[in-house]
């Protein structure tokens, strides 16, 4: 199991996808999608999850 101290890997689409979340919210965005993705225990950061957690935050 993955846990904070594992690095992420996020997809450069995911990474595209986290740039055009506003600059206001992207930090908690960014520990969203992080959650999301330790929780998924795949430890990649994938557009879905970004998506997943742009669902969540109600854009």
């Amino acid at each position: 199991m993955l846990n904070s101290d594992d690095t992420l890997t996020w997809t450069s689409e995911a990474k595209a996808k986290l740039k055009n979340i506003p600059f206001y919210v992207r930090p908690q965005a960014r520990k969203r999608i992080e959650e999301l993705a330790l929780a998924s225990e795949s430890g990649i950061v994938t557009v879905e999850l970004v998506e997943q957690a742009r669902v969540e935050f109600g854009q």
